[in-house]
């Protein structure tokens, strides 16, 4: 099967190993949710999104506590977020969210992993016109009747409905609507009683690059790289399937 299947397998096995690396990202939604708009999840709409997406990963319950008395602490710095932009190697757009506290930190890391996979750096907005931002819901759909749904969610600014499998191969239901209508579409699906697994703000690629398996090993590299770094929130990327 060669040096790419292989390349993907070992990828696998160290997704499922960011376990960790998922808390650390999801503690400082968190804490950024509690800095933004208080530390009660009834009135917090951020925060809610953040411990439903805690749970979706099993973040343990003391862990998220912990991260909201911590953020409550007036003394506790926040984060800042920035989005860098480049290509990788074989031309494929790569975008990065990140939250930090040193930004001097971040960039310098950021633009090393570029430079030593072969990639560039770009310019904020450079990729504006490949990639766009969407709200994006994902749930189990039991015994839902999706297309009886989609009509519900119609008014809420439904502008996708569809099936996805996750890691173990099951159903996973995903919405997609526009950035603006994150808040709208989220109390929709709360009041439908869906079981929400998460609720993000994705960056959806509206144009693919196409390349080789052995030219993804490549492009894969810097992702890790990226993925790694703890400052980095997501990564997203414009390669075609």
């Amino acid at each position: 099967m060669g040096r790419a299947f292989e390349f993907r397998k070992e990828r696998k096995f160290k997704r499922w190993a960011k376990m960790a690396v998922q808390f650390t990202r999801i503690g400082k939604e968190i804490v950024m949710a509690v800095k933004d708009g208080g530390p009660s999840p009834d009135t917090n709409s951020r925060l809610r999104t953040a411990i439903q997406n805690a749970k979706a990963v099993n973040m343990p319950k003391d862990r998220v506590d912990a991260a909201i008395k911590r953020a409550s602490n007036k003394d506790e710095n926040g984060y800042e977020e920035f989005v860098y932009e480049g290509y990788a190697q074989h031309g494929v757009a790569i975008l990065i969210e990140t939250a930090t506290d040193n930004t001097n930190r971040t960039v310098a890391n950021v633009r090393s992993y570029f430079n030593k996979t072969g990639g560039t750096l770009g310019k904020t907005g450079s990729l504006d016109f490949i990639f766009s931002r969407k709200s994006i819901f994902r749930f189990l759909p039991g015994e839902k009747d999706l297309e009886e749904l989609e009509f519900e969610l119609i008014d809420a600014g439904l502008e996708e409905l569809y099936l996805e499998a996750d890691e173990e191969g099951n159903d996973i239901a995903v919405v997609q609507t526009a950035f603006e209508d994150f808040g709208k579409m989220q109390k929709a699906l709360e009041d439908t009683g869906v079981e929400m697994k998460s609720a993000k703000l994705e960056r959806i690629s509206q144009s693919t690059t196409p390349i080789t398996e052995e030219q993804a090993v490549d492009v894969f590299k810097l992702i890790d790289k990226l993925e790694e770094d703890d400052d980095v929130q997501a990564v997203y990327h414009n390669m075609a399937d």
